[in-house]
């Protein structure tokens, strides 16, 4: 997902539990220690309208309506501090995120107090608050977590020379990854690897992720504290629902609390699951129970609450000494898809649009802002995918194979709609809405990359009915056709009129008549995508499916990135 649509805490939250310690020097995936300074004074903002920054002094979190960054400035004294980044939104990201992330930001605010601390939000752009910054808090040094998106890497590259002009030193550090995303570039010669088979060759030869260490203790901020004035909450105080254009009758049911504690205690609840754990697949879930049939943890991970280095390695404690799944279907296999299209986004240019991405099929697709319309808002006529659809504007989450369901029929499968208009939706409206997986499960989904069986259409009758063949998942989030019998609950244009009338739903009045006739369309839509790939056969005399993307300058280890704060 674009992130600059995202409502993110990039590792925030977790990084308060990931330690500090009195008097010492020392880097890690979560945080800097640094012996020669007692106050940390950190500007967040990753890709959206948040600068946020927490400290051990202090901490600041800044709004702003477009991208942004996760920064931490640190301020010369005495004698330690923690950096922790956190990462946030745009004012177009829809209602559930935005109510995730002040979740979170309360999250963080609450447990930066039990170490004698506040969260600080401040409102403004960032070429006007860092100067004034800089010069009232006599910064020194600038920390940031990296993040590979374009934008992203083009603003940082503007903070860092801003920053440079007033003499403040810049690090950066990388953590929101099991790994280095550069690093696993070099190791497949410069270039992305383009099948999760590759990728999972490269990480074994690089070995496991770091560990997280430790979270900080109270003992550990020792003599530190956070001066606050008695116009805290009016000048500094977190961003109220009405502030970020939420109103409390437009919200729903707040079923994924945002927050590191909420994050920790479902990661606690699922590893005590060691069975379910250990024999979790993919593929075996379902994406229509009532309840969800995976973890949910992935807007956490997103938003920074939870540790993605910190699962895995619960994960592996869980695995140790007992017979478990593997990848990719395992949830040790779910993380590596992560760092998969993670590493895609970075060695591939224009990696969420077709046009200029060189691994991506180019496929004449419609133009029809009525389909598109239709399939957003729910009014396809197709029970399962209305109410997939309905589910995600009204939670903000859906199982990856729901996603695969609506996103095949909106493509390749039924409407022949561009990959990025739906990209551009789930921006928009999922929790976990992340960039560069937005932009590469789109691609996969549509056949435009990575995946390149186009002859395999996902049913928007049959697929449902394989974990549902009574559609409750139906009449849950679609109330209008809940007294449908199961034999016409995913088809009810075929009801006859005495059975929709007993129902109290005649189809054409009451819900839509089926937008297209899937099977014809179907077959047609197969067809085209025939000719999108013997095109590119054709003008690339070889197969995408061989595409090895372009090879990249691989960065000199002075241009890595820089992991410690030395002790001055």
């Amino acid at each position: 997902m674009n992130s600059s649509a995202v409502t993110l805490f990039r590792n925030a939250v977790t990084r308060i539990r990931t330690g500090v310690a009195a008097a010492t020097t020392q880097s890690t995936n979560h945080y800097t220690i640094t012996a020669s300074y007692d106050e940390l004074l950190g500007i967040t903002a990753h890709n959206a309208d948040v600068f946020a920054a927490l400290g051990i002094f202090a901490a600041i979190v800044l709004f702003y309506c477009y991208k942004t960054e996760t920064w931490s400035l640190y301020k010369p004294a005495t004698k330690r501090c923690l950096k922790i980044p956190v990462r946030v939104t745009r004012n177009d990201s829809g209602i559930n995120r935005r109510r995730f992330l002040i979740g979170a930001l309360k999250d963080l605010d609450c447990s930066l107090r039990k170490l004698n601390s506040r969260l600080f939000v401040l409102r403004g752009k960032p070429e006007d608050v860092f100067p004034k910054l800089f010069k009232e808090w006599n910064v020194r040094k600038l920390t940031y977590e990296y993040d590979t998106e374009p934008y992203s890497l083009n603003r940082d590259e503007k903070v860092t020379n801003l920053a440079t002009e007033h003499e403040v030193t810049v690090f950066y550090e990388i953590s929101h990854t099991l790994y280095n995303i550069e690093k696993i570039i070099e190791e497949n010669g410069g270039k992305p690897p383009l099948t999760y088979k590759r990728l999972r060759a490269i990480v074994q030869k690089l070995g496991p992720p770091k560990k997280p260490i430790s979270a900080p203790h109270l003992e550990n901020m020792k003599d530190v504290k956070t001066p606050c004035s008695e116009k805290f909450e009016e000048k500094y105080g977190i961003p109220t629902p009405e502030e970020l254009g939420l109103e409390s009758t437009s919200l729903g049911e707040e079923l994924f609390p945002g927050g590191e504690q909420e994050a920790l205690r479902r990661l606690d609840e699922h590893m005590e699951k060691m069975a379910w754990v250990c024999s979790f697949e993919k593929p075996q879930t379902s994406p229509n129970s009532l309840s969800p049939s995976t973890t949910v943890l992935s807007p956490y991970i997103t938003f920074g609450c939870l540790s993605a280095r910190t699962f895995w390695w619960r994960l592996t404690e869980v695995y140790q000494g007992r017979k478990h799944s593997d990848p990719p279907v395992s949830l040790h296999g779910q993380l590596l898809w992560r760092e998969f299209f993670y590493t895609g986004s970075v060695g591939i240019n224009n990696f969420n649009k077709m046009e200029g991405n060189p691994v991506c099929i180019q496929v004449d697709w419609d133009t029809n802002p009525e389909y598109l319309a239709a399939w957003r808002e729910a009014r396809t006529g197709f029970p399962f995918i209305d109410a997939i659809m309905t589910q995600l504007r009204q939670e903000g989450w859906i199982h990856h194979l729901a996603r695969h369901a609506v996103a095949c029929f909106l493509t390749r499968g039924d409407l022949w709609i561009s990959w990025e208009e739906g990209q551009k939706v789930f921006e928009e409206l999922l929790l976990d809405g992340d960039w560069a997986l937005n932009a590469g499960n789109w691609q996969w989904l549509s056949a435009s990359a990575f995946f390149h069986q186009f002859f395999r259409v996902y049913s928007p009758i049959a697929f449902g009915k394989k974990t549902d063949k009574n559609g409750h998942y139906i009449k849950k989030y679609l109330p209008v056709l809940k007294k449908f019998p199961p034999k016409y609950i995913y088809e009810p244009w075929n009801a006859p009129h005495s059975v929709q009338h007993a129902a109290g739903c005649i189809v054409g009045k009451d819900y839509p008549h089926p937008i297209v006739q899937h099977k014809q369309v179907s077959k047609k839509n197969i067809q085209r995508m025939k000719e999108a790939y013997a095109k590119r056969s054709s003008n690339n005399n070889e197969s995408p499916i061989k595409e090895q993307g372009v090879k990249r300058k691989a960065l000199a280890v002075s241009e890595m990135p820089q992991k410690k704060i030395r002790k001055e």
